[in-house]
């Protein structure tokens, strides 16, 4: 088993930042492909980044390409995500999650744990 808890998310204004982390407790993170999704409110979760359990590569979605970047840190146990110039549509739940075998890496059920969330909002 591997728990997973979320922080650092928060408020921001459009164009600011935010690094939200991913603390790991249970089994070795190293052997962990990690991945953020996220869900706003009325849509279904989705793809936002992946890091596989060496740190390279990365995956990310389309529409953060360029202003997020995923990171994580084997000897602390933790991942990251970088996320600059925010936008309203940023807005949501993140989650990450965790996984040994991901046959796609956007695909939600190829991870087997799952963090409880940290909510970003971007005012405009």
């Amino acid at each position: 088993q591997v728990q997973l808890a979320e922080s650092g998310g928060g408020l921001v204004q459009t164009g600011g930042s935010l690094r939200p982390s991913c603390a790991a407790s249970g089994r070795t993170f190293s052997w962990y492909t990690m991945a953020w999704f996220r869900q706003a409110p009325g849509k279904e979760r989705e793809f936002v980044a992946a890091i596989t359990y060496s740190g390279t590569p990365t995956y990310y979605a389309d529409f953060v390409k360029g202003r997020f970047t995923i990171s994580r840190d084997n000897r602390e146990n933790t991942m990251y995500l970088q996320m600059n110039n925010l936008k309203p549509e940023d807005t949501a739940v993140y989650y990450c999650a965790a996984g040994n075998i991901i046959p796609t890496m956007n695909n939600p059920d190829s991870y087997n744990y799952w963090g409880k969330g940290t909510l970003v909002t971007v005012s405009s």
